[in-house]
């Protein structure tokens, strides 16, 4: 007798053990088999998650606090259903309760006359149940629309339910977190300054010495904290290229020997430490690339007042008020979307994408299409190239890749496509990226760029 609920785990574990086969362990499994190896244990992975969640769900119910001495948690030894579960499969309880949340989300449902009635989130258990999103992923969503939805038009909670989940099977936990973000600008624009409000309430700045090393806390809003990140990346981006510079000349200066050697972290350390040294002596030269904040708004939503807007290479959304506290401080560029401006199109007529044109690509993308580093750490490349295909520099023919990725698409014969959509807010470009046969033989487009993460209000 087969259960449905283990149809999936069965046949993620057959999968496994296809893939597996004749190898005695994962080294003698070549490129491909090492790939659907991952993939496989993906599978398997997101199927135990969906039946851990419904286990959870069920374990919950027989712990719930009426029951008292009764209840199935306290009668194994259990303060409560996270400790049960945390403690018996080996996880963390806010993992546990993050599962069991997940469960009641997506468990059936019965009315007040005890009759059938669909789950709480209809959208993420058919995702979760058919083996397409994990439960971390369903957890972080089921936490954003429990807090989303009090007060909210029900419509377009289930509304936005459904885009994310649309969009969320097959990012990775940190992408679900950023689209969740970009999901918030939707169904807490009301809140978005409260909430403003309370994350700068809560600010702060701990130091202490310890062992010989001086400790530093920062806690700020997004807001507050952008100069800040677009100041220490710049020093960083400075400092790589400096390297590379050294590099492509064969010339490097004994004296930044210890430099050369710098990892990311040490860089920001070095930053902080030159900035306030700076502060301290204001004849002192900053070294720093590119580092100014760009704030993005609808020029609508920026007229009326509200709405949100963007901070490039920040995730969280910021209000209409929060912009425009920036946009009085200096080293703020406010970027209107729909106005007129410079030229975006050149054709043949230049070779080298312009700084209004990559400002608009990253309206478009974000930062790279491909990763997503922060725009700092991108340049515009040709999708035609400009020698071999004659290819315009133009913005539909432009896009944002760091170097990596730039190189990573070349090398391995992937495709670049821009499609033009129409939105209420008017024309925006989509990429999407095309996997080279060898990678992908149904060659399926993968979305890049901003638009993975954009939800409609």
């Amino acid at each position: 007798m087969t259960s449905p609920a283990l149809d999936p785990l069965r046949e993620a574990v057959a999968a496994l053990a296809a893939v597996w086969a004749d190898a005695g362990s994962a080294a003698d499994l070549d490129r491909s088999g090492l790939v659907s190896m991952t993939r496989a244990i993906g599978s398997a992975r997101r199927a135990l998650d969906a039946l851990q969640a419904d286990v959870a769900a069920a374990i919950a119910h027989e712990s719930r606090p009426e029951l008292g001495a009764d209840s199935l948690a306290k009668q194994q030894g259990f303060r409560n259903t996270a400790q049960l579960i945390a403690t018996t499969t080996g996880t963390s309880a806010g993992d546990a309760a993050r599962l069991v949340k997940v469960g009641e989300a997506i468990a059936p449902r019965q009315n007040l006359l005890g009759e059938p009635a669909p789950a709480k989130y209809p959208a993420v258990q058919g995702a979760v149940t058919s083996g397409r999103l994990g439960g971390a992923g369903a957890a972080v969503i089921v936490e954003f629309l429990d807090r989303a939805r009090i007060g909210a038009d029900k419509g377009l909670v289930a509304d936005v339910e459904q885009q994310l989940i649309e969009r969320a099977v097959g990012l990775s936990l940190d992408d679900v977190r950023r689209l969740v973000k970009r999901a918030e600008a939707v169904l807490e624009a009301d809140r978005l300054e409260q909430r403003e409000e309370e994350r700068r309430a809560a600010r702060a700045l701990s130091m202490f010495e310890r062992d010989g090393m001086l400790h530093l806390n920062l806690v700020t809003p997004v807001e507050e904290g952008a100069p800040i990140k677009a100041a220490i990346d710049g020093y960083v981006s400075a400092q790589f290229q400096a390297r590379k510079d050294a590099a492509d000349t064969g010339v490097a200066d004994a004296g930044e020997a210890d430099a050369d050697q710098r990892t990311v972290t040490m860089m920001r350390a070095d930053a902080l430490t030159l900035f306030c040294a700076h502060a301290l002596d204001c004849d002192s030269r900053m070294p720093v690339s590119g580092a100014t904040v760009i704030v993005r708004i609808n020029a609508t939503d920026l007229n009326a007042g509200t709405g949100s807007g963007t901070i490039d290479g920040i995730d969280q959304p910021i209000s209409v008020t929060a912009i425009r506290r920036m946009a009085a401080s200096g080293g703020v560029i406010p970027c209107v979307l729909d106005t007129a401006g410079d030229i975006l199109d050149w054709g043949r007529e230049r070779r080298l994408f312009t700084k209004a044109q990559k400002l608009a690509l990253v309206d478009r993308d974000g930062g790279c299409a491909m990763c997503g580093l922060p725009p700092n750490m991108t340049e515009v490349h040709h999708i035609d190239w400009w020698n071999r295909d004659t290819g315009p520099t133009d913005l539909n023919n432009g896009i944002l890749l760091c170097s990596t990725c730039h190189h990573r698409i070349h090398d391995n014969a992937w495709q670049i496509r821009i499609e033009n959509t129409h939105t209420r807010s008017g024309t925006r470009g989509r990429v999407w990226f095309i996997p080279p046969p060898h990678i992908d033989p149904t060659r399926t487009p993968r979305p890049g760029g901003r638009a993975r993460y954009d939800i409609a209000a």
